[in-house]
């Protein structure tokens, strides 16, 4: 292995020697330069290959690719380059295929061989790339697809690119992103085409035999492509995805026309279908002959009538496919235009009532999800509708009486409405829901409570919750107690939630570090020389501390690090702390805390350590 890794080293001789004569790199960078891939070539002669170490060979030579190109601008020279660059670039590349060759499967590794052909290497070498990496990945549409768009838009080979589609769909023959991207690839070919011949013929040039078929320079060979597909996937969505690539091209007006109308014939029953006519009533300009609008006024009038064409239409589209989805199309589309910003108040008025409309019309269809009673009760609401709002809201919530967002929704606009049955109704949903769900409803009604309320019935609310709650969801429920607890009555009521909770798994660090917090905010630290005796007060609070940091140990002990760092550093600084504890801590620190928790813990100990010398 010796023999080969000095030959290697010595095939470099000739480079560097002409990196150090040009005055690229000095002797000693030379030498360094040496070292170092003395090193890479052992990692990748060795017995036992592991990838990393052709990864980092490649970013080695790479980078030193860079920097030679970095230097050279510097200093301005620009000779030599086969000598030293195409050098390097044929050494990675035949590092790159060992390595493609030992982990074939990775599909990384071969994009980043493509990455690096791209930039350095040259187009027939990317090209083998390619094909070598799709006879073994021939199975992901994605990496055909990049192959060919290289054809296409890098070595401007139209007939390269086909060809590839075209074995592709023979692997993938119902793949609609291969068949999307071959139709795309088309219609640009004939737009090539297109452009020269117009310079061809603005040129006044004589070219011979070169021949232009009518037929290809209006995009037949894409309308080929566009029949075939659609007898295979038969999808509006792969339609409307054709439709819209087609749009693009300004020439295949024709073609747009064919695929748009074969989409109403073969897709009627699809709500996709009546979005998309609904939607490009929207594009269409004004009838000919007609001045396009120039004012404020009459922009904004253009526009109204082409929001009612398209509710027109979607109209239709309910009456003809009552479905939910058809609705919910219609009801997307009128909160789309009404979210739209417009100065026009009569043009804002009369989107909001379209909106209004699609919602009752739905509702009337029982075709309503519950998302959507959702959205009409909260636009109510906004606008201060509440009567509708409320009648809204129980209308959802008797279909969807198992769903906790309903409920929250109906308690909403009960709570804006200011309502006296806004307590009533919280108890009875909890009797319709199941308990696992209700933990929106409890934050709810305890927020409500703390505003509206007394502080006994606030606390009667958490108290139910903490009992009603239980598992993961009851972490957040016993964070939101003690905050509203020393919000509400300081120090000493937190402190007895604390107390009442402290057995009640299972907690959140937070949970202990907010007590913490709170029992440091009780007063300043008073420090005292060492003849004074202490005050009691003192000595509780340092007493109480421990007490925290103790508890929340016992639960977070061996995962987090900072808790235990915290403690040591409250030891130390605190007027009352015992500093000769802190040896006791970290031991005990290093025993409970595991794997990347204890490396973190012992590097912040040492940093902490060194802060203080």
């Amino acid at each position: 292995m010796a023999e080969i890794i000095q030959e290697r080293i010595e095939d470099r001789l000739p480079e560097l020697q002409q990196l150090e004569r040009i005055g690229l790199f000095s002797r000693a960078e030379i030498k360094a330069i040496i070292k170092k891939a003395s090193d890479l070539e052992y990692r990748i002669q060795r017995r036992t290959l592991f990838k990393e170490d052709f990864i980092n060979y490649v970013q080695y030579e790479i980078n030193l690719l860079e920097l030679i190109q970095r230097r050279r601008v510097r200093i301005g020279y620009s000779f030599k380059k086969d000598e030293i660059e195409n050098s390097i670039v044929h050494r990675v590349q035949g590092v790159f295929r060992r390595a493609s060759a030992k982990w074939k499967d990775d599909v990384q590794l071969w994009l980043s061989y493509v990455v690096f052909c791209k930039k350095w290497a040259t187009k027939v070498q990317l090209s083998k790339v390619f094909s070598a990496m799709l006879a073994i990945h021939s199975n992901k549409p994605a990496l055909w697809i990049m192959a060919a768009k290289w054809e296409m838009e890098d070595r401007l080979s139209s007939e390269s690119a086909r060809q590839l589609f075209l074995r592709a769909l023979r692997f993938h023959p119902e793949c609609p992103k291969l068949y999307q991207e071959y139709f795309r690839m088309e219609l640009m070919h004939a737009e090539k085409l297109r452009k020269e011949k117009q310079e061809f013929e603005k040129a006044k040039m004589d070219v011979g035999n070169l021949e232009y078929a009518e037929e290809i320079l209006m995009g037949e060979l894409a309308r080929i492509i566009y029949k075939n597909s659609v007898n295979i996937i038969k999808s509006a969505e792969f339609h409307v995805s054709l439709l819209s690539i087609a749009q693009l091209f300004d020439f295949a007006k024709d073609l747009q026309r064919e695929i748009y109308d074969d989409l109403q014939a073969l897709h009627t029953d699809d709500p996709l279908t009546w979005d998309y006519v609904a939607r490009r009533e929207l594009e269409i300009e004004s009838q000919p002959g007609e001045e396009p609008p120039t004012t404020k006024q009459t922009k904004v009038a253009e526009v109204g009538r082409r929001e009612e064409r398209c509710c027109a239409v979607y109209e239709e589209a309910v009456k003809t496919l009552r479905t939910e989805a058809m609705c919910k199309c219609y009801i997307n589309f009128c909160m789309e235009r009404f979210a739209k910003k417009t100065s026009s108040r009569h043009l804002r008025e009369k989107r909001l009532e379209r909106t209004m409309v699609a919602f009752r019309k739905a509702h009337d269809l029982k075709l309503l999800s519950e998302f959507q009673y959702k959205q009409w009760s909260e636009l109510l609401l906004h606008h201060d509708f509440l009567t509708e709002a409320l009648e809204v809201a129980g209308a959802g919530m008797e279909l969807f009486r198992g769903s906790v967002t309903m409920w929250q929704v109906k308690l909403q606009v009960l709570i804006a409405s200011k309502s006296p049955d806004v307590a009533m109704l919280f108890e009875e949903a909890f009797v319709h829901l199941k308990p696992q769900i209700c933990l929106p409803l409890w934050i709810s009604w305890a927020e409500w409570s703390e505003g509206a309320k007394s502080q006994e019935d606030t606390e009667a609310v958490f108290k139910k919750a903490v009992l009603a709650v239980t598992g993961g969801d009851s972490v957040t429920l016993k964070d939101k107690y003690l905050d509203w607890a020393y919000r509400s009555g300081g120090y000493k009521k937190a402190r007895a939630v604390f107390k009442s909770l402290q057995e009640s798994r299972p907690f959140s660090v937070d949970f202990f570090r907010k007590m913490i917090q709170f029992e440091k905010e009780q007063g300043f630290h008073i420090y005292f020389p060492v003849e004074v005796p202490m005050f009691p007060q003192e000595s509780c609070k340092m007493a109480n501390l421990r007490e925290y940091y103790e508890r929340a140990l016992r639960e977070f002990g061996s995962v987090d690090s900072d808790l235990w760092m915290d403690y040591i550093k409250e030891e130390l600084n605190h007027p009352l702390g015992r500093p000769e504890h802190c040896g006791q801590i970290y031991w005990r620190a290093m025993k409970m805390l595991q794997g990347e928790s204890a490396e973190l813990f012992v590097a912040k100990h040492a940093v902490h350590q060194a802060g203080q010398l």
